[in-house]
């Protein structure tokens, strides 16, 4: 039988695969390509989890065998943690205003850069355009006696943390150096044409609450992560990802990695940007796709991900900055706010979330297949979606809001000790219609409202109040949501 495959320029849409649930009743393929990420043979049965941070249960699968197939050239890398305050002071750089900077080109635009984010506390990446520069700062960082080494980039976090599940196998196809591939699950399995000599290095320069340097003080715990990495950023996998999908039918597919183009010539940018759409479009119907977004600094690059990604994926996760980029790229509500001040305001968000849907996800108008948006910002998580097209929304986003607080403190569970409600207790639902005031109940921590055919799950986060690692936080909460939400048929 023939399969449909996703073209924006038809007017029908696909129909999402019958009986589905992502993570509770389907079986997987998953297929991670640096972009990307895949479910496979995964089955749950008997699962009814409740809707509370801390209290989900971490799953109830069956033995069936799974596997995850990870095809990870954008996204796989060597993460290098440490302290943004150390790595600089060790630099000899002396602590300056803040100032944005869309590209590195030096150690000033790095220390200027890192403290405008610190500033804000806020997650920020950029590409440190001089290679020479860049290893030798690389190289200071790794050789720091309080430097962590640990897998990186959002494909392969994302596969990373699926494959602590002893019923998950995966198979990751991108850039694995050597120091990668040691540091992998054990669930994961790299072929041979994804292992190369060097491992691509990030450096993730993080800071806490409260920590200064200079004048600067930190509002929150984040990290400012920057690199000079060319082969993640060319999207060098792209076809070896493609040639894959045939011998693996996905049942999911997960795109991340598109900021990393950034760092490549606008014209090649394009030029990969629309191969990538057309390897997009070539993905059967019946494969839900969700698109993890990053930090970006290109506006016209993110007007182009929004037209011509969006209307082919199913689902995207992002967080307050890329939002707020977003709206201001795309030229949508609130898109005159220059930056967030402290804890973003709930009915700004509804408002921007709420037009993305009604702007470019799916209508019976509109070609789009765009239904699901998972929003994670420090203090609270939404996950918006259209009528009738997926379920579980209250275990998806509670589940997200758990993954957040016990993966920042490294614990299992949430201790409470170790935790605390930063989430606003009153909230109105929107700033451009007639709002709804909300009060949140402790005993119902997932608050739902409607708007026009439209399902917001809010749902405050229990936030680690030393955390021991910010760095992945979104992957694990985009993961853990997808695996507890259920897609419709159509």
């Amino acid at each position: 039988m023939e399969q449909k495959v996703r073209n924006p320029s038809l007017s029908t849409v696909k129909a999402s695969q019958a009986g589905k649930a992502l993570g509770e009743n389907f079986r997987k393929l998953l297929c991670l390509f640096s972009l990307w990420l895949v479910l496979l043979p995964l089955q749950s049965q008997g699962c009814d989890l409740p809707a509370l941070p801390g209290a989900l249960r971490s799953g109830c699968f069956s033995q069936d065998a799974c596997s995850f197939f990870l095809s990870p050239s954008v996204n796989a890398c060597v993460d290098v943690v440490l302290s943004g305050v150390k790595l600089l002071e060790a630099l000899g750089l002396e602590p300056s205003d803040g100032k944005d900077h869309a590209v590195l080109n030096s150690g000033q635009d790095l220390k200027e850069a890192f403290a405008h984010f610190m500033e804000r506390g806020a997650a920020a990446e950029r590409f440190f355009s001089d290679a020479e520069a860049f290893q030798d700062i690389a190289r200071a960082a790794s050789e720091h006696p309080a430097a962590q080494l640990y897998v990186g980039g959002n494909a392969a976090l994302i596969g990373q943390k699926l494959a602590t599940n002893p019923d998950l196998k995966i198979l990751l196809c991108g850039p694995v150096g050597p120091k990668l591939h040691e540091l992998l699950d054990d669930n994961v399995v790299v072929p041979p044409e994804s292992m190369q000599e060097r491992d691509e290095f990030h450096l993730i320069l993080e800071y806490q609450a409260g920590e200064q340097w200079g004048r600067v003080r930190a509002p929150a715990a984040n990290r400012f992560i920057f690199s000079h990495d060319l082969s993640n950023g060319a999207l060098n996998m792209l076809e070896v990802f493609v040639s894959s999908l045939d011998e693996f039918q996905p049942d999911l597919v997960v795109l991340s990695g598109l900021h990393m183009m950034e760092g490549q010539s606008k014209e090649m940018r394009q030029r990969r940007l629309m191969e990538a759409v057309a390897s997009i479009s070539d993905i059967p119907t019946d494969i839900p796709i969700h698109l993890e977004l990053a930090s970006m600094t290109d506006q016209d690059f993110m007007s182009n991900i929004v037209h011509q990604v969006f209307p082919l994926v199913n689902s995207i996760g992002l967080n307050e900055q890329e939002l707020l980029f977003l709206t201001q790229s795309a030229s949508g509500p609130h898109a005159s706010l220059a930056s967030w001040s402290g804890i973003p305001d709930v009915g700004v968000v509804s408002d921007i979330l709420f037009w993305i849907l009604k702007e470019h996800g799916k209508t019976a108008e509109r070609a789009s297949d765009l239904t699901r948006i998972h929003f994670h910002t420090l203090a609270y998580h939404i996950l918006v979606t259209v009528d009738g097209h997926w379920g579980n929304q209250a275990a998806a986003v509670a589940a997200g809001a758990r993954a957040a607080g016990t993966q920042a403190c490294a614990t299992d569970t949430i201790d409470t000790t170790k935790v605390f409600l930063k989430a606003p207790l009153e909230f109105v639902t929107s700033h451009t219609e007639a709002p709804s005031k909300i009060s949140l109940n402790p005993d119902e921590p997932v608050v739902q409202w409607h708007r026009e055919g439209i399902s917001f799950h809010f749902t405050p986060v229990l936030v680690c109040k030393d955390p021991v690692r910010t760095v992945g936080l979104g992957d694990a909460i985009s993961a853990e949501g997808l695996l507890y939400s259920e897609a419709y048929p159509q």
